[in-house]
C-alpha cells in the first residue's frame, strides 16, 4: 500500500490555549487545509467545483486527541478517502508529529452537494473521477 497523502504543518504560537496546547479547534482547520491540499495536488481547484455546480460538505467529524502538541511542534496531517456505496464517504486523517507520535486522528463523513438543489450527489466518485488529473490520490 502507498503512503496516505499528507502535508506538513508547524504549530504557531497564536493557534494554543492558555494551557500552551493547540486549540481544539485548530485541528479542525489542519485537517481541512489537508483536504484542500490533497484536491489541489489531483488538479481539482475550487472554481472546477463550482463550475461542476457542486461543493463538499462535510455531514459529521470526530477528534480523538492522542498527545498535545505545542507551539513549534512540526507536523504531518495525512488525509485518506474511503469510499462507500452511495451518496457519502469517509475522510480519515492523522495528525502526527514529525517523531511518528499520533497526536490526533481526525474521522469524518462527507458527501458532494448539488448547488442548485441543496442536495447531496448519488455517486460522488463520479465527480472526482472526471474533475480529477489524478484520481489516485482519492484511491480511485
Amino acid at each position: 500500500m502507498t503512503e496516505p497523502f499528507s502535508v506538513p504543518v508547524t504549530v504557531r504560537g497564536y493557534e494554543t490555549d492558555v494551557q500552551g496546547h493547540l486549540n481544539q479547534s485548530v485541528y479542525l482547520q489542519y485537517a481541512e487545509h489537508a483536504r484542500w491540499s490533497l484536491l489541489q495536488a489531483a488538479g481539482i481547484r475550487q472554481a472546477d467545483l463550482m463550475a461542476k455546480g457542486v461543493g463538499p460538505v462535510v455531514l459529521e467529524t470526530t477528534i480523538q486527541y492522542r498527545r498535545e502538541l505545542l507551539a513549534g511542534d512540526e507536523t504531518e496531517v495525512t488525509c485518506v478517502f474511503s469510499w462507500t456505496e452511495g451518496k457519502t464517504f469517509r475522510v480519515e486523517q492523522t495528525i502526527r508529529k514529525t517523531d511518528g507520535t499520533v497526536a490526533a486522528v481526525i474521522t469524518g463523513v462527507a458527501g458532494l452537494m448539488d448547488l442548485k438543489v441543496r442536495k447531496l450527489v448519488a455517486d460522488p466518485r463520479e465527480y472526482f473521477r472526471a474533475l480529477a488529473a489524478d484520481p489516485t490520490l482519492f484511491g480511485l
